[in-house]
């Protein structure tokens, strides 16, 4: 059984900024935008903590959320919502709203917390997606090559076995246009 929360802080994370409003059970709240440089995210902590707040809680937003993760994760617990489990209420969406929402949410702990890799396991799954993602590159840009070739009716795959491997590159080099 968790503790009950006092005093929580909702954050709608931008690009370039954030939008955070505390909140306590009173019903009471203080909204503020910051930017998502890193002395005003420092500051934000502080104000953040300075304030009492027991936590913290934001969307998973792309990659924006990541450096707010990173600066307050030492200090105060953070929650870090999926997008997709945070059910929006219907009608006009400001910043304020959402961060007003997240903030309810978070203080009648209604999140589920998404799974974060921190330290080397968040190092290994960023280079193994970032490898994926570029074997799915090469894929598609081997696939654009062959389709140009055939496109302009050069027909290489009937001559190598591989127009990308190493053992025929030297063959077709060595006597072009024969």
């Amino acid at each position: 059984m968790s503790i009950e929360k006092r005093k929580v802080c909702g954050i709608d994370v931008h690009k370039s900024f954030l939008v955070a409003t505390i909140l306590d059970r009173e019903g009471s709240n203080k909204t503020k935008q910051v930017s998502q440089d890193i002395e005003s995210l420092l500051a934000f902590r502080e104000w953040v903590i300075t304030e009492g707040c027991d936590s913290v809680a934001f969307e998973s937003t792309g990659d924006y959320w990541r450096t707010l993760f990173i600066v307050l994760e030492d200090r105060i617990p953070v929650t870090v919502a999926n997008a997709h489990h945070i059910r929006h209420i219907p009608g006009k969406k400001t910043d304020i709203i959402d961060s007003l929402w997240i903030a309810q949410l978070e203080l009648n702990d209604l999140i589920t917390p998404s799974r974060i890799f921190t330290g080397e396991r968040y190092e290994l799954r960023s280079l193994t997606r970032g490898r994926e993602l570029l074997v799915q590159s090469r894929a598609e840009l081997k696939n654009k090559i062959h389709h140009l070739l055939d496109s302009t009716n050069i027909r290489l795959s009937s001559v190598l076995s591989d127009v990308f491997g190493k053992s025929d590159a030297p063959d077709c080099l060595a006597s072009p246009c024969q």
